[in-house]
């Protein structure tokens, strides 16, 4: 059953899946993992990307990614965003999937992908992948979950200090995800409760800006580790610095050691290397992943030498 939603208000009372581009569901519904109804809300007016009076900008949950990474405000001001936006999936995929969608996607895991294999995001009891197969799993745990959180626009999002407008409430990008307790969900959006917006902050003049991927093959694959970075370096110092991560936690990670080991700093790259090693600091890696530290922070190192010669 398929319910075309005119209105915010008339969420009120239905059920099923929320749809906005469909991007993700479609595959979940075609695994055998989703079924029954949906609610489709792509008709509703959550599009425009507008600057506000104040100076910040409001980007509409149903607006594309395409668009996000393609506009000029948010490429001239915002960096790291559009080139997340640009970066991720394939063009297809961003021309369809809607923003707010991004940060509110199901976990990647094959074991939530699975109709057979046990996952607390299904409801049941344990996660299969903890004491299955986690390779490319978290290295930062919080517990319950052995995969990362999905969404690269989150990453970015983070290291400007977004919020995020719901049919409900208003909040900043953190704790739509909160401490990553809550195992068996992938954002803490109430039932029915819909992302409408997401705001950023004024423009900084002079930020420099990246992101980057590790990935295991050219183009178009989830990342083993990804990092959204911006700088703002005067007389050669870096005066702020937000550094965020992808593909390490059951959440998105903003990295404020990495950030105050940067800031008051020489911008050289003695300085990036050192503040590079300080992200493994806290790594608590699950046996098979290991691996992905020494990744992380060369991706990470990788990102701040490309923000460095934005």
């Amino acid at each position: 059953m398929l319910k075309i939603l005119a209105n915010p208000e008339d969420i009120q009372g239905a059920t099923g899946e929320i749809r906005a581009g469909g991007t993700d569901l479609h595959d979940r519904y075609n695994m055998g993992v989703s079924s029954g109804a949906i609610i489709d809300i792509h008709k509703l007016d959550f599009g425009g990307i507008v600057e506000n009076a104040d100076g910040s900008v409001s980007i509409g949950a149903n607006v594309t990614i395409d668009e996000v990474g393609q506009h000029p405000k948010i490429q001239s001001g915002y960096g790291a965003l559009s080139k997340a936006a640009n970066g991720l999936a394939t063009p297809q995929i961003r021309w369809a999937a809607s923003f707010g969608g991004s940060l509110l996607q199901k976990t990647r895991c094959s074991y939530f992908r699975h109709p057979n294999l046990p996952c607390t995001k299904k409801g049941d009891t344990e996660c299969g992948g903890r004491k299955g197969q986690h390779s490319n799993g978290v290295i930062f745990d919080k517990g319950g979950c052995a995969h990362s959180h999905s969404s690269t626009i989150a990453t970015a999002l983070l290291v400007y200090n977004a919020s995020v407008r719901t049919t409900e409430r208003e909040m900043p990008i953190a704790d739509l995800y909160g401490d990553g307790s809550a195992h068996d969900r992938d954002h803490l959006l109430n039932v029915n409760e819909i992302l409408t917006h997401v705001i950023l902050p004024p423009v900084v003049a002079g930020e420099k800006t990246a992101y980057f991927r590790s990935i295991s093959r050219f183009e178009a694959e989830w990342p083993i580790v990804e990092c959204s970075v911006r700088l703002l370096i005067e007389n050669d110092v870096i005066k702020d610095a937000g550094i965020g991560v992808g593909g390490v936690s059951q959440i998105p990670l903003r990295l404020k050691n990495v950030e105050a080991a940067l800031i008051g700093q020489a911008a050289t790259q003695l300085i990036l290397e050192k503040a590079a090693r300080v992200s493994a600091e806290n790594a608590n890696p699950l046996p098979q992943t290991t691996w992905k530290v020494e990744i992380m922070i060369n991706t990470i190192l990788h990102t701040l030498e490309m923000a460095l010669n934005d």
